[in-house]
């Protein structure tokens, strides 16, 4: 029986092979320990590092000396080293059976390491695996909104581009694509349009995921859709967001239907303000276009149309609010300053986004992730955002407003595996103890000490924006509400309150019309999580919509107990 081609029951009986093994590998890897044992997976080996961060690893190298052959101790690159790759092409000859002192795990590191300058073939992650001791790039959720074909999506893929997300190669097969097409302005969106159907029409429908660095931050695209038909989708994608990037197009014409009523400009500024974006950076697009030619005249008529309108919806111009022209197509004024358009002194947009002060959450608050979707793949997936908390592996959480106890199997930010994760980020969760049809978006995952509410009434603070008649008691709509949509009835209201002074009326209304502000109780049909807006902002503020448009918007005031 040829050892070769079958494999022996247990390595102790391998003798007679060894020798023909070590005539292969001898003429593979020379500058390798040919005489060293056969290989064997072995828990307590260092960590592979590959060279960029083995400086890091020297004073980790000394913490794990004093390992004992029993000791099965997970390294935290582990699961990394066990993804991209099988241990034994990892570390080639660097088996251990256990009995090896620290001086040979030392050596082998260093082979190793040789291996990785000489053989530059091997397979590496794109974003390099954080060391546990690096500062974590601070992470930020842009949603990209506006009028359908203003362009957020070739701004999307534009800087992608610029930013080194997307290689030259597949951006020129997109715009050979595009070209068959007779669509050749639209190769650039198509980094963020991923399917058929978004393609073909030249629409975002679905709320498009991308990410980019930059020296101090790591920022996660959310390319919404600009259509009115997909409003809920483009909601859900604002909930998530921390940051709002208006984008308006300056071609004659484009500007005016995007901001008249019918527009989606209005509607979506104020969504956002209302999903809780704090700052919005209004990006005045397709200055290239031959109506506009960069002029400084058609950049300032469309600011003054929009800070009066934003400044109703509740964002400060001075404060919240930064203006600057660019072109998504050409990418001037993205990441590097144009000579087209020297009146604009600021910066350009990517170094803008980088300049931006930190936002401040709180890691040790209670865990509160909102589902945005969630879909089968080797057991349960979700995703969302992380709101408040942190999440780290093998952790038991609760999944309200069901009360199912699920275990965390593995975490995904921006599709890095990692052990933990903080506020903000954007994670895709494995799950034990819950099946997918039990999950539905809008479900919030909660530590077990800390539960967030749930019920169907709760008393509220609403804005009517737009709604052409009177709305009684009995009205009903779509609530949206972080990411949970559900349908919704006015049961009271309550009384009046005056948008000057905050003071609230004596008697009940009998109905609330346009630009009225009130309060009312509302009363779901399902049970739902929601906070009061004191406690928690992220998921106490909420829109009404009906037939297709925002009705209104509003903040959770306080939940009132069922009744039975």
């Amino acid at each position: 029986m040829d050892s070769r081609d079958t494999a022996p029951d247990s390595w102790e009986q391998e003798d007679d092979g060894e020798a023909t093994i070590d005539g292969q590998l001898e003429s593979a890897f020379t500058s390798l320990n040919v005489n060293a044992k056969p290989f064997v997976p072995n828990v307590n080996a260092a960590e592979f590092v590959p060279t960029f961060a083995m400086k890091a690893h020297s004073e980790n190298l000394d913490s794990m000396a004093p390992l004992e052959n029993g000791d099965t101790e997970m390294t935290p690159e582990e699961p990394w080293d066990q993804k991209e790759a099988e241990p034994n092409e990892e570390e080639p000859g660097g088996g251990c059976r256990g009995d090896c002192g620290p001086e040979v795990l030392a050596t082998t590191e260093e082979t190793g390491s040789e291996m990785v300058e000489e053989e530059e073939e091997m397979p590496a992650p794109k974003v390099p695996p954080m060391q546990p001791d690096a500062p974590k790039k601070e992470h930020i959720n842009v949603v990209f909104i506006g009028h359908v074909d203003a362009g957020k999506s070739t701004i999307g893929g534009q800087i992608m581009y610029l930013t080194g997300m997307v290689d030259k190669r597949t951006l020129e097969k997109y715009e050979r694509e595009a070209k068959e097409k007779n669509r050749e302005t639209w190769y650039l969106s198509w980094a963020l349009d991923t399917n058929q159907e978004e393609r073909d029409k030249g629409k975002t429908v679905e709320v498009g995921r991308a990410y980019f660095e930059t020296d101090k931050k790591h920022f996660t695209i959310l390319d919404a859709p600009g259509h009115k038909s997909f409003v809920p989708n483009m909601i859900g994608g604002a909930s998530q967001a921390d940051l709002a990037v208006l984008v308006i197009s300056a071609r004659k014409g484009e500007f005016e239907t995007g901001f008249e009523k019918g527009g989606q400009t209005r509607e979506h500024a104020m969504l956002a303000k209302t999903a809780g974006v704090k700052h919005l950076i209004v990006l005045v697009n397709k200055m290239d276009d031959a109506t506009v030619n960069w002029s400084l005249e058609r950049y300032e008529e469309c600011k003054e149309k929009l800070v009066p309108f934003l400044k109703k919806v509740g964002f400060n111009p001075k404060k919240d609010i930064h203006f600057m022209p660019c072109s998504g197509l050409t990418g001037a004024n993205l990441k590097e300053p144009t000579d087209m358009c020297s009146w604009y002194t600021g910066l350009p947009f990517i170094p803008h986004l980088d300049s931006l002060p930190n936002f401040n959450r709180s890691s040790d608050g209670p865990i509160r992730l909102p589902i945005v979707d969630k879909y089968k793949d080797m057991g349960t997936v979700i995703l969302g955002k992380l709101e408040s908390g942190s999440i780290s592996k093998a952790q038991q959480l609760v999944m309200m407003p069901n009360r199912h106890v699920v275990e965390v199997l593995s975490l995904l930010s921006d599709d890095v595996e990692t052990d933990d994760a903080g506020p903000g980020e954007n994670l895709k969760l494995r799950l034990k103890g819950i099946e997918e049809e039990e999950i539905l978006p809008g479900f919030i995952l909660c530590n077990a000490e800390n539960l967030c509410h749930s019920g169907r009434t709760f008393d509220a603070q609403i804005v009517i924006i737009e709604h052409k008649s009177i709305i009684c008691p009995g009205y009903n709509a779509v609530l949206h509400i972080h990411t949970c949509i559900e349908e919704v009835q006015i049961t009271a209201l309550i009384c009046l309150v005056d948008k000057k002074s905050g003071e609230k009326s004596k008697t009940r209304p009998r109905f609330v019309k346009q630009d009225q502000v009130c309060i009312a109780r509302l009363r779901t049909a399902g049970t739902i999580c929601l906070e009061t807006f004191k406690d928690f902002p992220q998921m106490g503020r909420f829109t009404l919509r009906d037939e297709g448009k925002t009705i209104a918007i509003g903040k959770v005031l306080k939940l009132v107990a069922e009744r039975d």
